[in-house]
């Protein structure tokens, strides 16, 4: 050990590269050290976005809301936040949207590539767990990525959440963002998964619209994608106020009529069975045709 300390020699592993210069150091742009650029105070930009998506018997359906936010500045009111990523495969994505493009651009090269290599599609656990793995790789660094990956492989319609720490989990509901609370209301009290199409597709645009409504950080318009055996489709965008006032026009009570007069009191002094006769006459003293009988 002292043989090294005195010819300076240091681990490789641990080893990093210097260049001679003042005692203060160069100058370097940022990002150069990782740890002491993420250190320093930077802007504190909200995130805010509404995604969700649900697997049911007819396939997987993806929905979001369009407006990107730049802490309280509407960036883009007609952004994509559901992303394909092979014929079969979706993703939503909430979280920033710069760290959302780069990483779902490297999810599809090696996507593409593994397609290339074993001759078949890849299976949607297995993307999640490709992408969990290189997002778990760059924990602590700051980066804000989570999605919802939907798809349809060997074994059916599938649905995973990835967060950037590399968190992976399946299930059958998700909501992410913002506006998730407000989704996550809709959502339990109207899905089924014996669902026919067109009504996930409402329950969907309902959801979205009222988190749209409720969160300031959501807006825009209401993407509706639906992942089928054949692959994913875009159902529509609607705008999410149409939509809402839409929601909103259900039928009322009926208004109230005019009251039924009263109904006419009986004579206390007839009796249900009573003959109409003349005054002060006993109905017994009548004939058969209303006549009076004779003694």
């Amino acid at each position: 050990m002292a043989l090294q300390g005195v010819c300076g020699w240091q681990d490789p592993a641990s080893a990093r590269p210097r260049l001679p210069g003042p005692e203060e150091g160069w100058a370097v742009p940022p990002g150069w050290d990782p740890s002491s650029f993420l250190g320093t105070p930077g802007l504190d930009l909200a995130h805010g976005t509404t995604t969700l998506a649900f697997r049911f018997r007819h396939g997987v359906i993806a929905a979001a809301d369009t407006r990107s936010s730049c802490g309280q500045y509407v960036a883009c009111p007609a952004s994509l936040k559901v992303i394909p990523v092979h014929r079969h495969l979706l993703g939503t994505t909430s979280g920033t949207s710069a760290d959302c493009a780069a990483w779902f651009r490297v999810l599809q090269r090696e996507l593409r590539l593994r397609a290339l290599r074993e001759g078949r599609l890849p299976s949607v656990a297995g993307a999640a767990r490709l992408l969990a793995g290189m997002l778990h790789r760059y924990q602590g660094l700051d980066l804000c990525v989570a999605t919802v990956l939907c798809g349809w492989d060997r074994s059916g319609p599938a649905l995973f959440y990835v967060y950037s720490d590399g968190t992976l989990l399946p299930g059958t509901v998700f909501s992410v963002g913002s506006g998730s609370p407000y989704a996550y209301g809709v959502l339990d009290r109207g899905y089924r998964y014996d669902m026919e199409p067109h009504e996930a597709y409402a329950l969907a645009r309902q959801a979205v619209a009222h988190a749209a409504r409720r969160d300031a950080y959501s807006g825009g318009s209401v993407d509706l994608y639906h992942v089928r055996e054949s692959g994913w489709e875009h159902v529509s965008r609607q705008d999410a106020c149409v939509l809402y006032r839409g929601l909103q026009e259900t039928p009322g009570p009926a208004p109230p009529g005019p009251e039924p007069p009263p109904a006419d009191e009986a004579d206390p002094g007839e009796g249900p069975l009573s003959t109409p006769g003349k005054p002060g006459e006993d109905p017994g003293d009548l004939g058969e045709e209303g006549a009076p009988r004779a003694d």
